[in-house]
C-alpha cells in the first residue's frame, strides 16, 4: 500500500471565505438592513419581560368613536380642547397636558362654519394667552414635520421630513419648520384665520419612520430647536424653565432654576432615543378616559346649575388628576393613528408613545445598546465559536453539535435576561444569522472534505476490506493510525492442500485464472463478515478481524468465514468438476486449510516511509499461522487456538461447533496450547457429527488419563462418524480420529510421558 499524503491544515482559502461571513452580517447590521428582523427579537424580549410600573401619573383621554360622534368629524372647533385643557389644569391639578392633534390653520375646510370656528379659537387664545405677568398653562400642542405638505420655491409639492442630524446634510438655515398648532386671534378675525398666535408650549409627535421604538427628542430647523412633546411635559412635570433643556454632547439635559442637572437622557447619534414600553395599550397601568366624559363634566363646572356645578367639581377632584400628566389623542380607528408595539401586535393608539417615553424620561430606565465596535464582536466571536462546535465531525461530532446548541440557547438566555433585568439589547439577529449561515458553510465544507477522505480511505483500503467497513471507518471520524498500535483482533492464515500439486499440472495461464476465481470468494466472504484483507502469499489469504475498525464479536466472525469458505469451495468443486476437460482432476478436489487465533498484535502501517503495508505482527499472529500448518498434522481443515474459541462462544453463543483436539506445543514456543477444530456451523452440523465429536471428546479424556486402550476405542468408534472421510470426501486424507488411531496413541503408548504430563503433545513441525 502506498503511503497517503500527508493531512494538511485546512487551507487559508477556506477560513477566508468563513470568516467573511460574520464580516458580512456586521455590515448589514451596521446599515440597519437586520433592523426589521432585529425589532422582531426585541418585541420577544419586551413581551417575555411583562408590564413595568413607573412613579408617574399618566391619564389617557381618548377622542374615541363616541367622541366623534358627538362632536362629529375633523375639523372641530377648538371649543372642546379649551374646555377640557382648562378643566383638567385648573380644577384637576394636572401636572400637565400633552394634545396629540396639531391643530394648524391648513386643518380648517373652507366650507366649515368660520364663525364657529373663530370662537371657539377665541376661547383657546383666553386659556392659553392669559394676561401677563401670568405663566401659561402646562398644555403642550403637538407639532409635527408630517403633519402637511408644502409647496417649496420653485413650487413643487414637498412632504416634510423629520431632519436627523447624522444624516441630513442641509444646514440649519435651509430646514422648513414642522406644521405647529396656530390659534386665530381675535384682532385678526377678519383674516379668515391666516393671522394667527402659536401657543408657548409646543411638541413634537413624530416618531422615527412613523413607528413606536425610537423617537427624535429634538429636531434642529431654521426658526428654532424642537422638542418632542414628551420632553416638553417632562420639563413641565419637573417645573423646570423653558430653558430647562439643553443639548450637551450625546445627552439631552433636564437643568433646574439653580443650573442643576435634573435628568438626562442619552442619545444615539446625538439626537435619537429608544422607547421603552412599560405597558400594552389596554392595561390597568394605563387609566384611560373619554374626551366626551371628560368634556361634559367641564361643561358641569360652567352650569347655572349648582348640583350639576358641584357634578363637575367632585369628578375633578378625583385623586386621579391630581399631579397628572394627562395625554389628549386620537384613539378611534377611523382616525388612521395607529401603529404597532412591542407589547402590542396589532396597531393601537400612538398617543400611547408619549406616554411611554415620559415614563422612560422619569424613571431614567433607558434601553441600552452595545456600541458598533462590541456588536461586531459578539457576531464574530460567536459565530467562530459556535460555528466551530457545529461543524466538528467525528466520533464526537454529535457531542460537540450539541455544545454548539447549548452556546446558542445560552447566549439568547442571556440576552432575554439581560434585557429584563437590565435593559440592555444585545444583537439577535446578526448573530444568530451569522451562527446558521456560517454553521451551514462550515457543515457543507466539513461535507465535502469528509467525501475526500472517505475517498482517500477507500483508495488506501477499498481492496482490503468491504464497503460497508470502510463506510464505518469513515463514519467513525477516526483516521486510521499511521505506525504500529496494540490491538486485540483475530488473525486469520489459510492455503491450499498440495498446491504445489496444481502448479505442476496447470499452465500459468490456467493457474492465474483458478486461483483468482478462488482468491476472489475467499476474499468476498472474509470481508463480508467484516475481516481486512492482510495480503497475499502466492495461494494463501492472510486476513485480520478488528482491525482498523474495532468490532467487538471478531473472533466470531472470524470463525463463521472460515466455514463460509469452505462451504464456497465445496460450490467451487462441483462447478470446476461440471466444466469438464477445462480442469484436472486435482482441481476437483481442491482443499484449503485456515488457522485462527485471537490476542493482542502489533496492527498499523509498516514499511519504509515510501511504501507501507497495513500489516500485523506479533507472537499471536505467528500462532495463527501455526494453527494453519499444524491442521495438516491433525487432519483437520480449520484449527483455532481455545483464545478464539472462548471468545467466539462469548458473541456468537452456540451457533458455531467446536471439537477439542487435545495440547499442543507448537515449534517455537515452550507453552501448551489448546487447540480445536471448527466443525461447521450448527445449523449444517448433522446428529450423526454430533456423536462422533462427543466419542472424540470421551477419548480425549481417555487418552489425557493414559488409558490407552480405552482411548483407541473410542476414537475407533468416532472414526465411523467423521464427516470428512479419505476416499469419500474429495481432497480428504485424513481426520483428527485417524491421526490418534495412527500416530498419536501409539507414541504415547510406545513411549510413554513423564510423571506430571498434561496431555500435551509436542509438534516437531512449524
Amino acid at each position: 500500500m502506498a503511503a497517503p499524503p500527508k493531512k494538511t491544515k485546512l487551507p487559508w482559502i477556506r477560513w477566508v471565505v468563513l470568516l467573511a461571513i460574520p464580516v458580512l452580517w456586521s455590515v448589514l447590521s451596521h446599515l440597519e438592513l437586520l433592523e426589521f428582523f432585529e425589532n422582531r427579537t426585541i418585541d420577544w424580549r419586551f413581551q417575555k419581560r411583562g408590564e413595568l410600573e413607573a412613579p408617574i401619573k399618566i391619564v389617557y383621554v381618548d377622542i374615541d368613536s363616541r367622541s366623534i360622534s358627538d362632536f362629529g368629524n375633523w375639523p372641530w372647533t377648538r371649543h372642546p380642547i379649551a374646555a377640557v385643557t382648562d378643566a383638567l389644569i385648573t380644577h384637576g391639578g394636572a401636572k400637565a397636558v400633552g394634545v396629540d392633534i396639531v391643530f394648524s390653520p391648513e386643518g380648517k375646510a373652507e366650507s366649515a362654519d368660520r364663525t364657529r370656528l373663530r370662537a371657539g379659537d377665541l376661547e383657546l387664545e383666553r386659556f392659553v394667552f392669559k394676561d401677563p405677568p401670568a405663566v401659561p398653562p402646562p398644555v403642550v400642542f403637538a407639532s409635527s414635520f408630517s403633519a402637511a405638505e408644502f409647496r417649496s420655491d420653485d413650487g413643487k409639492l414637498t412632504k416634510r421630513g423629520l431632519p436627523l442630524v447624522e444624516s441630513d446634510p442641509r444646514p440649519r438655515s435651509a430646514i422648513e419648520p414642522p406644521e405647529v398648532t396656530s390659534i386665530e386671534t381675535q384682532g385678526h378675525a377678519g383674516l379668515k384665520g391666516r393671522a394667527s398666535r402659536v401657543p408657548p408650549y409646543l411638541g413634537l409627535i413624530d416618531t422615527l419612520d412613523g413607528g413606536t421604538r425610537t423617537i427624535a427628542t429634538w429636531a434642529p430647523t431654521s426658526t428654532r430647536e424642537f422638542h418632542h412633546m414628551a420632553i416638553e411635559l417632562a420639563r413641565l412635570y419637573w417645573d423646570l424653565p423653558a430653558d430647562g433643556v439643553k443639548i450637551v454632547r450625546n445627552r439631552l439635559v433636564f437643568t433646574k432654576t439653580d443650573g442643576t442637572e435634573q435628568a438626562s437622557i442619552p442619545l444615539r447619534n446625538g439626537q435619537l432615543v429608544d422607547v421603552n414600553w412599560f405597558s400594552k395599550w389596554d392595561s390597568d397601568l394605563n387609566p384611560r378616559e373619554s374626551f366626551s366624559v371628560v368634556y361634559q363634566y367641564a361643561m358641569f363646572l360652567r352650569s347655572k346649575d349648582a348640583k350639576e356645578r358641584k357634578t363637575g367639581q367632585e369628578y375633578f377632584a378625583q385623586d386621579d388628576w391630581k399631579n397628572a400628566v394627562v395625554l389628549i389623542g386620537p384613539v378611534d380607528p377611523l382616525l388612521q393613528d395607529l401603529a404597532s408595539t412591542p407589547l402590542d401586535e396589532v396597531p393601537v393608539p400612538k398617543v400611547g408613545v408619549h406616554g411611554n417615553l415620559l415614563k422612560t424620561i422619569v424613571t431614567g430606565i433607558y434601553l441600552q445598546r452595545l456600541p458598533p465596535w462590541a456588536t461586531h464582536a459578539v457576531v464574530f466571536t460567536l459565530t467562530v465559536l459556535i460555528s466551530a462546535f457545529a461543524a466538528a465531525g467525528g466520533a464526537r461530532g454529535a457531542r460537540t453539535k450539541l455544545t454548539a446548541a447549548l452556546l446558542l440557547t445560552a447566549y439568547i438566555w442571556l440576552s432575554f435576561e439581560l434585557f429584563k433585568n437590565h435593559h440592555l439589547i444585545l444583537p439577535l439577529a446578526a448573530p444568530i444569522g451569522s451562527i446558521f449561515t456560517t454553521s451551514f458553510a462550515a457543515i457543507i465544507w466539513q461535507l465535502i472534505e469528509e467525501e475526500k477522505q472517505k475517498g482517500r480511505i477507500q483508495g488506501m483500503f477499498g481492496a482490503y476490506l468491504s464497503p460497508e467497513l470502510v463506510s464505518k471507518m469513515v463514519d467513525s471520524g477516526d483516521d486510521p493510525q499511521l505506525g504500529g498500535h496494540d490491538s486485540e483482533i483475530t488473525a486469520y492464515f489459510s492455503d491450499i492442500q498440495n498446491f504445489s500439486t496444481f502448479s505442476e499440472k496447470l499452465g500459468s495461464g490456467p493457474l492465474v485464472e483458478l486461483m483468482n476465481e478462488y482468491l476472489t470468494a475467499c476474499t468476498d466472504i472474509v470481508q463480508a463478515q467484516g475481516g481486512t484483507l492482510d495480503k497475499y502469499i502466492g495461494d494463501a489469504v492472510v486476513a485480520m478481524f478488528g482491525a482498523p475498525i474495532p468490532l467487538p464479536d471478531h473472533a466470531y466472525r472470524a470463525c463463521v468465514a472460515t466455514q463460509l469458505v469452505h462451504r464456497k469451495l465445496a460450490e467451487l468443486r462441483v462447478k470446476w468438476q461440471s466444466e469438464g476437460e477445462k480442469w484436472p482432476e486435482v482441481v476437483w478436489k481442491m482443499q484449503t486449510r485456515v488457522g485462527l487465533n485471537t490476542g493482542v498484535c502489533m496492527i498499523g502501517n509498516m514499511g519504509s516511509t515510501s511504501r507501507f503495508n497495513y500489516t500485523m505482527m506479533g507472537d499471536n499472529v505467528n500462532l495463527a499461522a501455526r494453527m494453519e500448518s499444524g491442521a495438516k498434522i491433525w487432519g483437520a481443515y480449520t484449527m483455532c487456538s481455545e483464545a478464539t474459541k472462548l471468545a467466539c462462544e462469548k458473541h456468537g453463543g452456540d451457533r458455531v461447533v467446536f471439537r477439542s483436539l487435545g495440547r499442543i506445543v507448537v515449534k517455537g514456543r515452550s507453552t501448551a496450547v489448546p487447540i480445536y477444530e471448527i466443525v461447521g456451523l450448527k445449523e449444517f452440523v448433522t446428529a450423526e457429527t454430533r456423536e462422533c465429536i462427543a466419542l472424540f471428546e470421551q477419548g480425549l479424556v481417555k487418552y489425557y488419563a493414559r488409558e490407552w486402550e480405552a482411548a483407541l476405542a473410542l476414537f475407533a468408534r468416532s472414526r465411523e462418524l467423521e464427516p470428512n472421510v479419505p476416499g469419500k470426501t474429495p481432497g480428504v486424507v485424513s481426520n483428527p480420529s485417524l491421526v490418534y488411531l495412527g500416530r498419536v496413541v501409539p507414541e504415547a503408548m510406545e513411549d510413554p510421558p513423564e510423571a506430571g504430563w498434561d496431555g500435551r503433545y509436542v509438534m516437531k513441525e512449524k
